[in-house]
């Protein structure tokens, strides 16, 4: 079938045309070409002319820009030529510099391992020699030597430069030639891990400059609302921002499909992903499934050829999964199957989102909304990687977000790009690489304060107060028994706890994770197997457990507590005042529930430490007035607390982040907010990471799409696809969904 037969097919079954929400074309795009820039070697545009290739207008524009001596950050879609964008400018370098180096920065490994191929096919083809090398952690002992002498362009992934800055004495020659850095997915740098690598990328230029070079940076992104801001707080520089393709597109036809659509029988998001998958590959449509989780990536591949052994039992060998934790050996013969052809269905994580060359597919189906609309046009852009027709197909979850979309189609299909945030100010973070760094040079606050901000001086000090660092003539110096790196995680800011069944580490947790998901007595599922927790070793942050599947599920308890810091900023408005400032959090873990079908079947009592964080907070503390929007019949603490859940739940809407990075707090009186009631969101990591205040700015905005979503959910007293939040530690209780209305009413108009 073609992409337009089957979606005649779809609307002519009744078993799927009735959860259709919603059907958009969105019209292809011609290509729009440029001449060959000068600046290019002649070995390059000999093999252009030979290959009758043209290039398109964004890849002249970045050739251009980085020939210029400017820092690039490309925001164009999937599969709109941005490999070559960033390529070719080396070329051009190494025309000039012969022995100039570059470092490519990739978030994946087999990103890394797509783009050596590319690479090396490049130098053979131009007759330029780049030496493209791998270095990462599975690069063998006895090469890393050579490469770090002879390689031209080193790639590697941020944990790998992590523990190779420590070491620079021995990249010495490299550093001091290195003219241009490529960032290739830079948008994946945001968060906890965006403002890790935001330091990581100074310490970098700190040792650059040690070595007398200073590099180009050309940043490869999805499309973003504030890319100028975005690369600046990553790299440290003013970057030209390049974000209109002259790439060509097909036709791309997107459906909104609801499992959960009223009227008609529902169906589990998961099972309805197999099904579709399913008759996509019988109708020998060449398509990816993605899914949120390893477990469920597994699940739904079974489930997808089970249905497909009762339509065409000849092609169920035509389906696979695809995640994390496979060998590189099963990974690489996946991915070769899905580019010749041979495999017309895979379920994946979002490992494949990133730009990974499988060549072209016809559709792509995303299990649940990804979190963001640039994952959404990331993993849609999967498909049609060329002028075909191409179709997407996203099928809603039973959660606020995804059936606000399915109701509001042109919400989905107009709605902006996100604000990517990175917190540069982030104490905790600040704080372990200035550790880092001291490892590797001398740190000097008078000098290092433009890496490290105006703070680094009180840091230092609290380092030196910790036994860490000591000062010395030459400066700050890195003083501890371990090797910094070890100490410093790019992605975790807390402590970091192991799971161990039968003395073998299956995973690892922060303290928050382990207390939610791996507490004494909870059901672990790993890798789609379950695991029953038995204890605890605090001292040594260990968590030991027996794979065992007792056929329940298990779902804690929590209270939390919040005390005020202080109040950085407020604001009046028309229900009471917006602050935002620091808090202290205290989440307790109290107890937690064995559940079967969503069922409680005993609840049990845990008795673990109190977790208290220091980070920020946004908080509305109402007046009289905000609170005259109750009538008299309504439940105060029901009202607040479901308004609490779905300013969380729409928080995505508006910012590049997950529920799960915030936290909440309601109650009806709070001594901390002069005696009024009060709602926090708070940032759910240590010292914060840039989403209170982004909600600080937007709260009326905020509050409009969440009391938009409440009021349009057709349940009479709130359900999962409302204000019903799978990480309320209260078990949803109390909830007052009117209430919740009126007060988000109130704040909002």
């Amino acid at each position: 079938m073609s992409v337009s037969e089957f979606l005649d097919f779809l609307l002519e079954n009744r078993r799927y045309s009735g959860y259709i929400a919603h059907i958009q074309k969105i019209p292809g795009n011609k290509a729009v070409f440029s001449p060959v820039p000068d600046v290019l070697p002649a070995g390059v545009k000999d093999w252009l002319s030979k290959e009758g290739m043209r290039l398109y207008s964004h890849q002249v524009e970045a050739i251009e820009a980085i020939a210029g001596g400017e820092d690039v950050i490309l925001c164009t879609p999937t599969a709109s030529g941005k490999t070559l964008s960033f390529l070719l400018p080396f070329l051009s370098i190494r025309q000039q510099v012969r022995d100039a180096t570059a470092l490519a920065i990739y978030p994946a490994k087999a990103l890394t391992r797509d783009q050596y191929k590319t690479m090396q096919e490049l130098e053979k083809a131009t007759g330029m020699r780049i030496s493209p090398a791998i270095y990462d952690g599975d690069t063998p002992q006895h090469d890393r030597p050579l490469i770090r002498e002879q390689a031209g362009l080193i790639l590697t992934n941020p944990y790998e430069l992590h523990q190779i800055l420590p070491w620079h004495r021995q990249w010495s020659s490299f550093f001091s030639r290195l003219r241009y850095i490529i960032l290739d997915e830079a948008h994946q740098y945001r968060g906890v891990f965006g403002s890790s690598i935001s330091s990581l990328i100074r310490r970098l230029l700190r040792i650059c400059e040690h070595y007398g070079s200073n590099p180009q940076f050309f940043l490869s992104s999805a499309t973003l609302a504030n890319p100028a801001v975005f690369a600046c707080h990553l790299t440290g520089r003013e970057t030209t921002i390049i974000d209109t393709s002259g790439a060509p597109t097909g036709d791309r036809f997107f459906i909104l499909y609801n499992p959960y659509q009223e009227m008609v029988q529902p169906r589990s998001v998961y099972s309805e992903s197999a099904e579709i998958l399913s008759i996509l590959v019988d109708a020998g449509l060449q398509s990816l499934c993605f899914t949120g989780s390893r477990r469920m990536t597994e699940m739904v591949s079974v489930w997808a050829k089970n249905s497909l052994s009762r339509k065409s039992p000849d092609k169920i060998n035509c389906i696979a999964a695809y995640r994390a934790g496979y060998l590189p050996k099963e990974r690489q013969e996946l991915e070769q199957n899905l580019k010749s052809g041979n495999m017309l269905g895979l379920v994946s994580t979002n490992a494949l989102e990133l730009g990974i060359n499988i060549g072209s597919l016809d559709a792509v189906v995303m299990t649940g909304y990804p979190g963001t609309m640039m994952s959404v046009w990331q993993q849609a852009g999967r498909a049609g990687r060329s002028v075909s027709d191409a179709l997407a197909i996203l099928i809603a979850m039973q959660n606020p977000l995804d059936q606000f979309f399915m109701r509001h189609p042109e919400e989905f299909f107009s709605r902006p790009h996100e604000y990517a945030i990175i917190d540069t100010k982030n104490p905790y973070i600040l704080s372990g690489q200035l550790l880092c760094a001291a490892s590797e040079l001398p740190v000097r606050p008078e000098s290092d304060i433009r890496w490290f901000g105006k703070k680094i001086s009180e840091h230092l000090e609290a380092l030196v107060g910790n036994g860490l660092v000591a000062r010395t003539p030459r400066g700050y110096v890195y003083t501890g028994l371990k090797r910094a790196g070890e100490l410093v995680s790019l992605s975790q800011i807390s402590e970091v706890w192991t799971v161990e069944v039968k003395n073998r580490v299956i995973e690892t947790v922060d303290i928050r994770q382990a207390c939610r998901e791996a507490h004494p007595g909870a059901v672990l599922i790993h890798q789609g197997e379950r695991y029953l927790v038995s204890s605890w070793d605090f001292d040594r942050r260990r968590i030991f457990a027996d794979r065992e599947d007792p056929g329940y599920y298990t779902r804690v308890n929590h209270q939390t507590g919040i005390e005020i810091r202080e109040r950085l900023i407020s604001r009046d408005i028309r229900s009471g005042t917006l602050c935002l400032g620091r808090v202290s959090v205290s989440e307790q873990y109290t107890g937690y529930r064995r559940l079967i079908d969503e069922k409680t079947i005993s609840t049990e009592p845990l008795s673990l430490k109190p977790i208290t964080f220091e980070t920020k907070s946004v908080w509305i503390e109402f007046s009289q007035e905000g609170m005259g929007a109750l009538s008299v019949d309504r439940d105060v603490d029901g009202s607040l607390h479901g308004a609490e859940h779905a300013l969380i739940a729409m928080m995505p809407y508006h910012v590049l982040c997950d529920r799960w990075d915030l936290g909440g707090l309601s109650s009806g009186y709070s001594a901390q907010a002069r005696g009024r009631s009060v709602i926090f969101i708070y940032d759910g990591y240590e010292g914060g990471i840039g989403l209170a205040e982004r909600a600080y700015h937007i709260y009326e905005e905020l509050c409009q799409s969440a009391e938009k979503m409440v009021r349009e959910c057709r349940c009479k007293d709130g359900c999962p696809a409302c204000i019903y939040s799978p990480k309320c530690g209260n078990d949803n209780q109390p909830l007052d969904k009117k209430g919740c209305i009126a007060l988000l009413q109130h704040i909002s108009s």
